[in-house]
């Protein structure tokens, strides 16, 4: 699953009873790990026939038969199955009366036998709303019904009876009955489409094993496009009524070339036959793994114009990303939730890879570091930071520490180890895990083991260092130099503090660098495996005094880097001179981890974005500026009102458009017009936006399409730029699409207006509300911006005061979009001292929620700090 932006998913039911055990399953939605692993110690070999019949209506009617061998039939057994109606239950031949409780199905011990049993459970249940079990969308273009499966962490019961647990693999025999005009994706191609009653039968033969949360059925009048011009045949799905918006060529060349690399790398080839990809509405997350029907966010890879070069490259790269899945998590498969770190860990490293190798993004791993890498190292940062190995004691927690640690963290220990054991000794060990546990379930150690064998190294103490261990350390590089020389060079490695001490081993590259005519060169650079709190490098001794040292060159490790003094300067002079585009962006960075530390003036950062910035000539270097100026933007907002701010904030704008108007390239021109859109505040600005949206002032090179035209809409209405509720309603009138409606919600909800903030505070906490969840998550992130303080202030003590009701009553996915939209963080000592109070008054909120509030009251601190450590205010 691609996720950063990265939600949680409501973890719900699933377990069972051992032999010999007292306590009977927990009457909660939420399964436990003991209680699955007691499960799993009795049932094995577990088969399903599933018969669906799907209308496009609310509900939907299925018929499980779920075949499994019992080692022990003296205890009751539960079958996971989420609010549903049940209509009749068999046991081996006999119909009894369900135990059920909305949540799971117990099944007595007497009516279950030693050895195989046969359970076969009719039911009726309503379609999700909310993204997970089968989700049903109606498209308000054209009125037709779309379904799509997701699982992920535990909600395959949200769809049908199963064991619904990682390590209780089974296979799938899928008919669905469905209007004439659906199509349906499975995890096997059907094998037959019958005529039947003025509509369709669609007949799937068997499976092989799978865990629940792997397997996939999706059905609806989806546009398909095939293409098998590769080894394995490929199908691509998605709305009518976006079918204009969809590149399938692009989709079927990374396809194609992504499994022609894995193939290869893996050294097995890809296990599923065919190769099915769906865009679906109302999506979750980036995208999610099923096994050979593989689904991605409309609003993530759907564009109403070309793709850009970033685009396609983040398309190339989530494909990669999901396809690795298809071996690592769907092959081999964790044995519980507390591996799902490292099936999203060797994703993103492997994706990566396999972008940088098979596709023309040969960057990909400069992309990873200005993106996932940066995450995870703020992420770790937090005073919520934790080892990439947590315990999971239920699926209510399945999804708790699944952030940037999880997938860009963990990747970027994989790559450190990949460079500590040597390319091909890597690849060796993955291949041997891959055939050792394949149609299996495996653990960490197994896969550490595997490494270790190819390596004929002891791992245990760099998994201990790495895996179970939190927070990232930092490394300085200890220099003297004497008659332009090296005399003597430490490096120095340190740990953020007394709670989290450990020191890490670690390989890199230490390089040294001297400003001369034509810029920085580099003088020398080693590779050096530094451990403990002080390593010596002599080779570096005698090479001449550098002005810049750099010690984690071409970003092996996973490491803060402290520039010294005179590396420091230099850096903040002479960005421009560096030409190596990655040593160039990992200056950037360090000049932005000062002004998060409040050790460098934004102020003084922004001097070096104006200078620098409008000369980059790197494409994704230039995405990592711009992210950072609109950083450095949010950051001004949340400060209230100054001379500084509308100083600065001028010349930013001044700068982007310009450089729209430069730009002879149009990845680059959409690149700065993009900026410009999230910097233009003031009058003059906000009028220029005006008249590129009424086409009074054309761009040369610019099109203005329906997506910018919605940016343009919404930045009017975020500023109350007369006439702007007017153009909103016009282009409601103009765009009737769901992304339209999308659009329309974020673009009222963000209008500064009291009235406007509290009818959309009602609908965000009316947990009943008719409006589509990912409606309500749109509203909640346009709701306050950061400049509407007073806005946000206004309902700010409520949010708080009623923030454990809505944390009791609503679940996991809802939260987490709440938690990071709607806590009040207004950059103030008051502010942070109210958030700290709502902390100590509210013990019991669930540990997602406490997370976003302490996240929240840390960079709130952050923001203040960076504002007292302004030079100009």
């Amino acid at each position: 699953m691609k996720k950063y932006l990265i939600a949680a998913a409501v973890a719900l039911a699933v377990s069972g009873a051992h032999a010999g055990a007292t306590a009977p399953r927990a009457e909660n939605p939420y399964l436990s790990q003991q209680d699955a692993a007691a499960r799993a110690a009795r049932v094995s070999n577990v088969d399903y026939t599933l018969d669906f019949t799907l209308t496009g209506k609310e509900s939907f009617a299925g018929t499980t038969t779920l075949s499994f061998d019992l080692s022990d039939a003296s205890q009751p057994l539960t079958i996971d199955l989420d609010k549903a109606t049940i209509t009749s239950l068999t046991v081996n031949g006999k119909t009894v009366a369900p135990q059920y409780n909305q949540w799971f199905i117990t099944l007595a011990a007497q009516d279950l036998a030693a050895g195989r049993n046969t359970v076969t459970i009719a039911y009726t249940r309503l379609h999700s709303t909310n993204g997970e079990g089968l989700h049903r969308m109606v498209d308000p273009v054209d009125g037709r019904v779309y379904t799509y499966s997701h699982f992920e962490p535990a909600a395959a019961h949200q769809m049908f009876p199963v064991f619904d647990q990682p390590d209780l693999k089974g296979t799938y025999q899928v008919t669905v009955s469905t209007p004439a005009d659906w199509v349906v994706s499975s995890t096997m191609r059907e094998s037959g489409v019958q005529d039947v009653d003025g509509g369709k039968k669609w007949i799937f033969p068997r499976s092989k094993k799978l865990s629940p949360y792997n397997f996939a059925m999706h059905a609806g009048p989806y546009k398909v496009w095939e293409d098998n011009s590769g080894k394995y045949p490929m199908r691509l799905f998605a709305r009518q009524s976006v079918a204009a918006q969809v590149s399938p060529q692009d989709w079927f060349k990374y396809t194609r070339q992504g499994l022609g690399f894995f193939d290869q790398y893996f050294g097995i080839p890809y296990q599923f036959e065919k190769y099915d990809q769906l865009l679906v509405p109302d999506f979750l997350y980036g995208a999610m793994e099923n096994a050979a029907a593989i689904t991605f966010a409309e609003g993530s890879f759907l564009h109403k114009e070309e793709m850009t070069t970033a685009q396609k490259q983040s398309l190339a790269s989530v494909i990669m990303h999901e396809m690795a899945h298809q071996w690592f998590g769907d092959l081999v498969t964790m044995k519980w939730w507390n591996g799902l770190w490292l099936n999203e860990s060797f994703a993103s490293f492997m994706g990566t890879l396999a972008t940088a190798e098979s596709t023309e993004f040969t960057n990909a791993w400069q992309a990873f570091y200005s993106s996932g890498k940066q995450a995870a190292y703020v992420q770790d940062q937090r005073v919520t930071t934790h080892a990439i190995e947590t315990p999971v004691p239920s699926t209510a927690n399945a999804f708790d520490n699944i952030d940037a640690i999880t997938y860009s963290k963990g990747a970027s220990t994989l790559m450190q180890l990949r460079h500590l054991l040597g390319a091909e000794v890597f690849r060796q060990g993955v291949h041997n895990y891959l055939v050792k546990y394949q149609y299996r379930n495996a653990t960490l150690d197994d896969f550490i083991g595997s490494l270790g064998e190819a390596a004929q190294r002891d791992l245990s103490g760099w998994t201990k260092e790495w895996l179970y261990e939190a927070g990232v350390n930092t490394i300085a590089a200890d220099f003297s130099c004497k008659a332009g020389k090296v005399t003597s060079f430490t490096l120095k490695q340190s740990a953020p503090n007394a709670a989290l001490p450990t020191l890490r081993e670690q390989r890199v590259q230490v390089a040294l660098f001297q400003l001369g005519a034509r810029g920085l060169a580099l003088g020398k650079n080693v590779a050096v495996t530094y451990k403990g709190a002080n390593t010596e490098v002599p080779e570096l001794k005698g090479a001449a005094c550098p002005d810049l040292v750099y010690p984690n060159y071409q970003d092996w490790g996973f490491v803060q880097v402290q520039l010294d003094k005179k590396s420091f300067a230099t850096a903040q002079s002479s960005l421009g001179k560096v030409e190596d585009p990655l040593l160039r962006s990992m200056l950037w960075q360090s000049l932005w981890d000062g002004v998060r530390a409040a050790k460098l003036p934004l102020n003084a950062f922004l001097d070096t974005v104006l200078v620098n910035a409008p000369g980059e000539k790197d494409y994704t270097l230039l995405g990592g500026i711009t992210e950072k100026i609109a950083a450095s933007q949010n950051y001004l907002n949340a400060m209230g009102p100054s001379a500084y701010r509308s100083k600065v904030g001028l010349k930013l704008e001044q700068m982007a458009f310009a450089a729209t108007r430069a730009a002879t390239d149009s990845n680059f021109q959409r690149r700065w017009f993009s900026t410009y859109l999230n910097l233009a505040s003031s009058p003059a600005a906000l009028k220029q936006l005006a008249s590129i949206l009424d086409g009074t002032l054309v761009v040369p090179g610019l099109k203005v399409s329906q997506d910018v035209r919605w940016d343009i809409v919404t930045r009017l209405n975020r500023y109350a730029y007369p006439g702007s509720a007017a153009l909103l309603a016009a282009e409601q009138e103009r765009d009737k699409s769901d992304s339209g409606q999308q659009a329309a919600i974020g673009a009222a909800a963000i209008r500064p207006d009291a009235k406007v903030k509290a009818e959309w505070l009602a609908t965000i906490t009316d947990l009943q509300t008719k409006l589509p969840f990912s409606k309500v998550r749109t509203a909640m992130g346009h709701l306050y911006p950061s400049e509407q303080g007073a806005l946000n202030e206004q309902t700010a003590a409520q949010r708080l005061a009623d923030l454990g009701k809505v944390d009791k009553a609503a679940g996991p996915v809802f939260m987490r979009a709440y938690g990071a939209a709607m806590l009040p963080a207004t950059c103030t000592p008051a502010s942070v001292q109210r958030l700290e109070a709502a902390i100590v008054k509210l013990p019991d909120l669930s540990a997602g929620m406490k997370r976003s509030l302490m996240v929240t009251k840390q960079e709130d601190e952050r923001c203040v700090a960076i504002k007292e450590a302004m030079t100009i205010f």
